[in-house]
């Protein structure tokens, strides 16, 4: 009824890191023009290792964690304690109809600011903060017109 798949043979060995950066570094030097060669030697080789290394290094003095999702919404609800409701509307197009249909989110966003209902803001995803919220609002856009 079913088959077994064959194993397969290995192919090649897996080179060391030394011979990979000697290989890679070879061939683009043999398509650059003279110019960009003499610029090339002039530069040493780095690996991937080292630029992967500069880039934690770099992400570690500025304090970044990447780029994490944004959203801007309204809030709809503010009756818990440092927790926000925050409505995000968006519009999809309809799969037969071809029309554009408004879809709503609802997410729990930890607020520090003290958003009220009708305040249009910014959350951010963040680690999961309880069981329903892995939001945070960053800053208030629009206060609410009372």
């Amino acid at each position: 009824m079913f088959r077994r798949k064959k194993k397969e043979e290995p192919t090649e060995q897996p080179q060391s890191p030394a011979a990979a950066s000697e290989t890679t570094s070879a061939e683009p030097e043999a398509v650059e023009p003279a110019a960009a060669q003499s610029q090339a030697a002039a530069e040493p080789a780095t690996t991937t290792t080292e630029v992967a290394a500069a880039s934690v290094d770099r992400a570690a003095i500025k304090g970044e964690r990447g780029n994490r999702v944004q959203k801007v919404g309204i809030v709809a609800s503010d009756k818990m304690q440092k927790t926000v409701v925050v409505r995000v509307d968006r519009q999809v197009m309809h799969m037969k109809y071809r029309r554009y249909v408004r879809r709503t989110t609802r997410f729990k966003a930890h607020d520090e600011l003290g958003a009220t209902v009708g305040d249009r803001v910014r959350i951010v995803e963040t680690r999961p903060l309880s069981a329903q919220k892995r939001w945070r609002v960053v800053e208030i856009l629009q206060k609410a017109a009372k």
